[in-house]
């Protein structure tokens, strides 16, 4: 059985709206989500003793999710990642978008969507968010028509992207949430282990864009195939963190992607999608100026991504999968989030 409630988590400024928060309860599994940027602002889970923990780094108050902040828990579109140097050509016009990342356009421009109010519609197992991004949003053609789904079903929540465009356009959404399994607030994520089903991934310029290879993992420091100690394997490679693309099965059937154990909470993550690239991040840029829920502050490495995704900057580099989507067709991509203790 999974309940439903919805109840109000705050006013947008200067009468821009009334943001709500929806609760969705399993006896696993307790998920808050709000209707600003389709933001999951608490996850609730048990650890082997049964005892409960949040383990997503967020905000109490929607004063936080206002700010300047790395865009925890968040829908992010329309497009996630980097695309390089904000412009793309479509059809022979070059298009100009927001650069907001270094010489970048990341996660949809300066008002992606996650920084927008959407439409919510309650299910029996969970919400439904809607909303149609302008043509020209963001410097982005065509008007889009999106829908975001979560749904609980015991320990496993699942997120659904719907989209529907008037012209052809690039569309890659993801949610941007930051977990620590040990629990929010917790200092690092060093002790937790790591596994990605990836044979290659993407390497990156100074900017984060990839050069345009696909990479084996065999014999790097992104060979995640079998589990790793995150810390011990950071130390080891003498690498500052990972924000890389990993490339995963290229079918839109469901496949299994990563897994997270905490051997100390017995808490572990499985997130499967039908997408074909994962971006790993493990909050290199938090530096712990931002107060998140119950007084926890976020410094580098409390947490970690798992944004399920095509491959960033994909609109500028033909041999990476197709990313346009075109009038007629339907954007249509899950991600399930699947907790459990070992």
């Amino acid at each position: 059985m999974v309940s439903v409630t919805r109840s109000v988590f705050g006013e947008l400024p200067l009468g821009a709206g009334t943001v709500e928060k929806f609760r969705l309860q399993s006896d696993l599994l307790r998920v808050d989500i709000l209707s600003w940027g389709c933001t999951i602002t608490a996850l609730e889970v048990k650890d082997r003793q049964g005892r409960a923990s949040d383990v997503v780094l967020g905000f109490a108050e929607l004063e936080g999710y206002l700010q300047k902040q790395p865009y925890f828990g968040a829908v992010v579109g329309r497009v996630a990642n980097r695309i390089a140097k904000g412009t793309f050509t479509l059809d022979g016009k070059e298009y100009k978008l927001a650069v907001n990342k270094g010489p970048n356009s990341l996660h949809g421009g300066v008002r992606g969507f996650d920084k927008v109010l959407w439409i919510s519609q309650v299910l029996s197992n969970g919400v439904q968010f809607s909303r149609v991004s302008a043509d020209g949003e963001e410097g982005y053609p065509g008007e889009l028509k999106v829908w975001v789904t979560y749904t609980l079903d015991g320990g496993e929540l699942t997120v659904n992207y719907r989209a529907q465009a008037s012209q052809t356009t690039p569309v890659s959404l993801t949610n941007h949430s930051y977990f620590n399994l040990a629990g929010q607030g917790s200092p690092n994520i060093y002790d937790h282990e790591v596994t990605i089903e990836a044979d290659a991934f993407l390497p990156v310029d100074e900017t984060l864009i990839p050069t345009g290879e696909v990479a084996p993992v065999q014999g790097t420091a992104f060979d995640l195939r079998k589990p790793v100690q995150l810390g011990k394997h950071l130390q080891e490679f003498h690498i500052d963190g990972f924000d890389h693309n990993f490339c995963l099965k290229e079918t839109k059937e469901k496949h299994f992607c990563a897994r997270v154990h905490h051997p100390g909470s017995g808490r572990v993550l499985e997130v499967y999608t039908t997408q074909p690239g994962l971006q790993f991040y493990t909050g290199n840029f938090l530096d712990g100026t931002l107060k998140g829920k119950s007084g926890a502050v976020y410094p580098k490495h409390s947490g970690f991504c798992l944004e399920t995704q095509n491959w960033p900057d994909a609109v500028n580099q033909p041999h990476f999968p197709a990313v346009l989507l075109r009038p007629g067709e339907e954007y249509d991509h899950t991600t399930w989030f699947k907790f459990s203790v070992a």
